[in-house]
């Protein structure tokens, strides 16, 4: 089983940053790529980043250009540098791991973190 842990949510006003990060242990030889996931009230989970263990890395269209996904391998943990942030990323995040063959397959998820943007 592969363990994450997020943190750096909170509530920001429009325009400002955020950075989240996430922290992975456990049997962490079995994934070869991390990434971000949200879901806002209503609405359906939507990938926002991912990053493969050798750097390769996918945005959402709506994000591009004001996030940047990062990860340090030696300690095991993926980052989300936010900037430029909207009302409209308010959702909870969710760290996800997993594979990155063909497409991205995660299988191991967070507990979420919430941010909040506030007009």
């Amino acid at each position: 089983q592969v363990q994450l842990v997020e943190s750096g949510g909170g509530l920001v006003q429009a325009g400002g940053s955020l950075r989240l990060s996430c922290a992975a242990s456990g049997s962490i030889f079995s994934i070869n790529a991390m990434g971000w996931y949200r879901q806002a009230p209503g609405k359906q989970r939507e990938l926002v980043a991912a990053i493969t263990s050798g750097g390769y890395t996918n945005y959402a269209d709506s994000v591009k250009g004001r996030f940047t996904i990062s990860r340090d391998n030696a300690k095991n943990t993926v980052y989300l540098q936010m900037n430029s942030l909207k009302p409209e990323d308010t959702a909870v995040y969710y760290c996800a791991a997993g594979e990155y063959g063909r497409r991205w397959y995660f299988n191991h998820w967070g507990q979420g973190t919430q941010v909040t943007v506030s007009s």
